[in-house]
């Protein structure tokens, strides 16, 4: 392979560094709630957010009154947003049928998809409103049939945004919380005095928000492991510099650790977007943000081949993965490793995050590698059950049953199938032995 970095980021060693102090502020932020409950969330509210209302929990005339803020061409785009999540999550969910087979003669076999039945979904809003996040996990649970959705976001600029609230409430949360970061996770996962705890957590954040989520994960579930917003741009001379610079710093405005990776076989291409980000961090009002993460976790990698292209998009597995080549449908075809694809110069990852349809809590550091995104059935268990529902079955498979569990030496399990095959076979099976 030629592959050569034009732009490196931050090295891992620095990275590492970064989250185990994060790591620690968390645990004892954690082991803080969970000992103190409501009196440690008002703290750190009061500490992080500058904000301490009468109860942090919204009443239905506080929803009203927010959501009368909302101007109505807001409503109607955010009504619009939620048609398009719910009908995907809608057709997936259809996708998803319970099944009842017989296997053989006399034995059922079946499986049943069942929702979780309570969910706390958290909508980032500290320094944006993240309004199509409550599409994405409040409506997508709703569509799921979620009993209890309960949903969490920080004030923002003091008093609780009316946009995310009226998402919140439209998308079908039962329960509203004003309550942001690691306090916001910790009270829906572990319960205080005033909030009843969740089954699982889903939802974005920020690095404390991900490392709530990570050290919560067994005691409740999570959706997945969702961290800094990611980007990579796969492009050849196919696209201009404009169209790639715009893709990359579009996500770099999210924090000041969200990585941005350009993938070319085009080194032209490459140092041409590189001074188009230049240019445009000089306009771009978001660049106090945009800039640091670029600066700090950029990336800029030439390669040889498409086959080169694909390996290292692979490797990398980047949460976003905004494709423009000559040949969008063979990386669709070939990648295995990523969150979501967005193929074509026509489409972004801004269609993805708040309108298009699709789910935009996604997979970060890698784990695109063992998990995809928040869709409708991370809401939802699949149980298995089986029955036997003949005599001649039970003797059958009770005979297997009982020599494949003396094969192992579980001879309490092989007596839980020689009951039935003396019972329903009429065979004479001593305690202990196999069925033969």
């Amino acid at each position: 392979m030629a592959i050569r970095y034009l732009k490196e980021s931050k090295s891992q060693s620095e990275r590492r560094e970064d989250d185990a102090k994060v790591k620690a502020i968390v645990e004892d932020t954690l082991g803080d709630i969970e000992a103190r409950g409501d009196k440690a969330i008002r703290e750190l509210s009061e500490k992080f957010d500058k904000y301490s209302p009468a109860s942090f929990k919204l009443s239905d005339d506080e929803i009203k009154a927010l959501i009368a803020e909302v101007s109505p061409r807001d409503l109607d785009d955010i009504r619009f947003a939620q048609d398009q999540v719910r009908q995907f999550a809608e057709a997936q969910r259809a996708s998803m049928t319970d099944i009842e087979v017989e296997t053989m003669p006399g034995v059922i076999l079946g499986h049943k998809n069942i929702p979780v039945q309570s969910v706390g979904c958290y909508v980032p809003a500290g320094k944006f409103p993240m309004v199509a996040s409550a599409h994405m996990s409040v409506l997508t649970a709703s569509v799921a049939g979620v009993p209890r959705i309960i949903a969490a976001t920080p004030p923002f600029k003091g008093k609780p945004n009316p946009a995310v609230i009226a998402a919140m409430h439209m998308g079908g949360a039962h329960e509203i919380y004003v309550l942001g970061g690691m306090q916001g996770i910790g009270a829906m996962a572990l319960g205080t005095e005033t909030i009843d705890p969740v089954h699982m957590l889903v939802g974005p954040g920020n690095a404390f928000v991900a490392e709530a989520k990570r050290q919560l994960f067994g005691r409740v579930g999570i959706d997945l492991f969702a961290g800094p917003t990611e980007t990579m741009v796969i492009a050849d001379d196919t696209v201009d510099a404009e169209l790639c610079a715009t893709d990359l710093l579009g996500q770099a405005e999210h924090g000041y650790n969200s990585p941005a990776v350009m993938l070319t076989n085009s080194e032209d291409l490459a140092r041409q977007t590189m001074g188009e980000i230049d240019r445009l961090l000089k306009i771009l009002p978001t660049a106090e943000t945009a800039s640091v993460s670029w600066d700090e976790y950029g990336e800029v990698i030439v390669c040889d081949s498409y086959n080169e292209m694909l390996q290292m998009a692979d490797e990398i597995a980047s949460e976003h993965v905004q494709v423009m080549t000559d040949r969008d449908d063979w990386f669709l075809e070939h990648m295995t490793c990523y969150g979501a694809l967005f193929l074509g110069p026509r489409t972004n990852v801004a269609n993805g995050d708040k309108v298009i349809g699709t789910n935009h809590t996604l997979p970060t550091k890698k784990a695109g590698r063992y998990t995809g995104g928040l869709w409708v059935g991370k809401f939802l268990k699949t149980h298995s059950y089986q029955k036997v529902i003949t005599d001649k079955a039970a003797t059958e498979i009770g005979e297997y049953c009982s020599r494949l569990c003396m094969l192992e030496g579980f001879v309490g399990h092989a007596e839980q199938a020689n009951v039935r095959v003396r019972r329903y076979g009429g065979r004479n099976v001593a305690y202990g032995t196999a069925a033969e």
